[in-house]
């Protein structure tokens, strides 16, 4: 009997994994990665303000794009 190749789902190569702040400051914490005290002003203040995804990338965006 001949087996044939499995293909990869379509679901799972294309499947993304979001973490939450708090499960990516875990990581970060074990990486030894930690944000400055300005930048976790600027979060707060981006909480705060109640910004969507978009409006905060680009905030940071302006805030870090190389100015041409």
């Amino acid at each position: 009997m001949k087996r044939s190749a499995a293909k990869p789902s379509s679901r799972i190569a294309s499947s993304t994994i979001v973490l939450g702040r708090s499960a990516f400051n875990k990581i970060s914490a074990v990486e030894g990665i930690k944000l400055s005290p300005s930048s976790e002003r600027m979060f707060a203040d981006f909480d705060q303000q109640g910004l969507t995804a978009e409006q905060r990338r680009l905030a940071l965006l302006k805030k870090h794009a190389k100015k041409a």
